[in-house]
């Protein structure tokens, strides 16, 4: 039977076991989720009905809408155009971040879209360890020729937190038991950050004084600011 590609996709992440833990885990078939680069919306699908979803992709917003889906066009670079509400339970990010330009910055526009308590959940194709399992397809996700930023799980929780963002666990959801989960990790090619914004976050004393007379980065620095 031939499946179209966008079919394909639904049916893949309706059977993914790893994505179906994290749904459970967090109840997200009951929040409200902020999808960022959904697709055709093959997650949001099992989001709560109040979910949106931006992607860059304008065929991809028609077929979501076809499907009922709140999809909205947009580059979640520029999430400040977008008026987005800052009511989100959740927000969900895979397969995203090692796409992007300015990962730091995207984490930052992210603290002002979101309340004290939203929960950031963002999934990236990561360099295991040892790197010699790389040898291997299915441990060469990072290296992906679309990919522009690449982390082992450690620097990818640092670079999280340098954005102000509590981390508050770090698994590649593989395994039913968690403890083991953690153990798995630093040989996993994908990893999931789950972390909270931290409302407190502010800039180092010497950053400010680095960046405070400079435009370009003074939407970061309002955004600390905001205490």
């Amino acid at each position: 039977m031939n499946i179209k590609p966008k079919e394909r996709r639904f049916a893949l992440v309706s059977k993914s076991r790893t994505f179906k833990k994290i749904v459970g885990d967090f109840s997200l078939s009951d929040k409200k989720v902020l999808d960022l680069g959904c697709s055709y919306g093959e997650y949001m699908v099992h989001f709560g009905p109040s979910s949106i979803g931006i992607t860059a992709n304008p065929a991809e917003v028609t077929i979501g809408k076809e499907r009922g889906l709140d999809l909205r066009f947009g580059n979640v670079e520029e999430l400040a155009k977008l008026n987005l509400p800052n009511d989100f339970d959740y927000i969900w990010a895979n397969n995203l971040f090692e796409h992007l330009l300015s990962p730091h910055a995207f984490l930052m526009h992210l603290k002002a879209i979101s309340k004290p308590e939203c929960t950031l959940i963002l999934g990236v194709p990561v360099i295991p360890y040892p790197f010699s399992l790389t040898g291997f397809s299915k441990f060469r996700g990072a290296f992906s020729t679309a990919h522009i930023n690449f982390f082992n799980w450690r620097t990818l929780k640092h670079t999280v937190e340098a954005a102000g963002w509590v981390v508050k666990d770090v698994r590649p959801f593989v395994s039913p038991v968690s403890a083991l989960d953690r153990i798995l990790k630093p040989a996993m090619p994908h990893i999931y950050i789950i972390a909270t914004n931290n409302s407190s976050f502010s800039y180092s004393a010497d950053k400010i004084q680095e960046w405070r007379d400079v435009e370009h980065y003074k939407a970061l620095l309002d955004i600390s600011d905001k205490k």
